[in-house]
């Protein structure tokens, strides 16, 4: 059997292979601090302070909407992590952990979240989606667009992404819409958050927007649990009116309410840690929560549930020549699947022993699968257990086979001829991925012929789970926890789904759009 200190090392080196995957060794540096004198560190709070906003994480979606409620409240941002600004590699501000299905993944631990180690490609939810979701077309477009004028450009094709481009419309993934923030089938060529000197902008920069005086950011502060009162009473509502917190060095601090009937305390630390919180705080299933001796303030056995992740599978392409290292540039959209693409060093990290090349990448767009979260300990700073359920609903196996021999065709395109070795088949690329792909799961001696298999057991995710806080099951359509009083969460754990290619700009866009509603008292746009 293999030794507890060999499979720590193997999930250590896939984990840090799954963050050069996104950051793309050397493109996982922010540009310099801005001159923000209200980020601080937590060591330096007082112990005991007044706010009309408490948000719990500064991440994708906490740091638009901590800049937007500046503007009419004081606010205060709590961010477990450190700063993006000035680190020459932020990927070590990441957090690694494995699934019980056995597949390694990645949640962001620095201000400006995800944001800061993903592939910076930029894509908006579609028109239907955002319906979907409950929001005002209006508001949503105008959100998106605030993102946007600070950390959206349009990337220059490398000569790899150009013909990738010309292969997935020779693979019949058409029509070609060009130039697009829109959601559309077809091939397009989305927006980048690296700018034209490869520099990465993150959400963190949107904070630029906020009103320095009525705002404080502190970093290295670990929310431990929401304070409720009135939580024995059967006549209303338990009311959330703080935050206990504890800083780099151990010491514990409180953040409250100015007042019991203004103000709310907000989660915006994605779909791990929002609904790990609540749990901690005593908001979910209510025997789960007593096995931890956890008082219950609300039994919400929907907290954590119907978490999902968005299955990837890729095919290896190695290539006679050094291709010069590129992110996401252009995607593919079909209705069950995406298929995108990278090169050169940043996806040597994935496979055993020296790699040359490129990887073709296919993502489930809204799998059926669902699956759970729930606590391992009560310590806030590790990860929970969290399992998946990859493939369970046949539809899915169904869907990944169908994106992997689009693959195939995008591979055996003219296009892509130039960049491969003339003598090896499709068939004998899927054989050695399967044989070269770091994983912390079993495998099949059929993997490298069936592409159901190959599907089942070579499953790598893109980091684009959510879930555990949905809508309209742990939280209303203004995003109000259901059940208690004065609690909000607004991140990725409140979708039922992954919204455009790449949640990042829906979950930034959110982040506006709820802050907009809130500043304005609830009052939103006319049409």
């Amino acid at each position: 059997m293999e030794s507890s200190e060999s499979k720590r090392m193997l999930i250590s080196v896939a984990a840090a292979a799954i963050i050069v995957f996104f950051c793309f060794s050397g493109f996982c540096y922010a540009q310099n601090s801005p001159a923000y004198g209200f980020v601080k560190h937590a060591a330096d709070a007082p112990r005991v302070s007044y706010h009309d906003y408490i948000i719990v994480g500064g991440g994708t979606a906490g740091c638009p909407l901590a800049a937007t409620l500046s503007k009419r409240f004081d606010v205060l941002v709590l961010e477990r992590g450190g700063s993006p600004y000035g680190n020459p590699n932020v990927s070590n501000l990441a957090q690694s952990f494995v699934s019980e299905d056995g597949v390694i993944n990645t949640r962001a631990r620095c201000l400006g979240g995800g944001t800061c180690i993903n592939g910076g490609f930029y894509s908006r939810a579609s028109h239907r989606e955002v319906i979907d979701m409950g929001l005002n077309p209006k508001l949503a477009d105008q959100s998106f667009q605030w993102v946007e004028r600070e950390l959206v450009f349009w990337p220059q094709l490398t000569e790899w992404t150009s013909a990738f481009r010309t292969g997935l419309l020779a693979a019949g993934v058409t029509p070609d819409n060009g130039f697009t923030y829109e959601h559309l089938e077809g091939t397009k060529v989305g927006g980048s958050t690296f700018d034209p000197t490869d520099d990465r902008h993150t959400s963190a920069d949107l904070l630029k927007y906020a009103d320095p005086a009525r705002i404080t950011v502190l970093l290295r502060a670990t929310a431990q649990r929401i304070l409720f009162k009135n939580v024995t009473g059967q006549h209303k509502n338990s009311q959330a009116y703080g935050v206990v917190y504890k800083d780099e060095i151990g010491n514990i601090h409180e953040a409250r309410l100015k007042g019991f009937s203004a103000g709310e305390i907000i989660l915006s630390a994605g779909a791990l840690g929002s609904p790990q919180l609540l749990m901690l705080s005593g908001v979910g299933p209510e025997d789960h929560l007593k096995s931890f001796g956890i008082e219950v303030v609300l039994d919400q056995p929907m907290v954590g549930h119907g978490i999902a992740d968005n299955p990837m599978n890729i095919f290896a392409v190695p290539s006679p020549e050094p291709l010069t290292t590129t992110r996401g540039q252009v995607v593919g959209i079909r209705p069950g699947f995406y298929v995108e693409s990278l090169t050169g060093s940043s996806v040597a990290a994935l496979f055993e022993g020296n790699f040359q090349g490129g990887v073709v990448v296919e993502k489930l767009a809204k799998p059926l699968s669902r699956g759970y979260l729930r606590l391992k300990n009560l310590d806030p700073e590790d990860n929970p257990s969290v399992t998946y359920n990859y493939f369970t609903e046949p539809d899915d196996l169904k869907t990944c086979v169908e994106a992997l021999q689009t693959i195939m065709r995008v591979i055996d395109s003219q296009a892509l001829s130039k960049f491969r070795y003339p003598n090896q088949t499709v068939e004998y690329l899927q054989a050695l991925t399967a044989s070269l792909l770091v994983i912390n799961r079993a495998r099949s001696a059929q993997n490298a012929t069936s592409l159901e298999q190959y599907c089942r057991d070579l499953v790598l995710t893109i980091s684009h789970y959510h879930g555990g806080c949905e809508v309209g099951k742990v939280v209303d359509h203004e995003y109000r926890v259901i059940g208690v009083d004065g609690l909000r969460v607004i991140d990725g754990s409140t979708f039922s789904f992954s919204p455009g290619t790449n949640p990042q700009a829906t979950v930034m866009m959110l982040g506006r759009y709820m802050g907009v509603l809130i500043r304005n008292g609830g009052v939103e746009p006319s049409d």
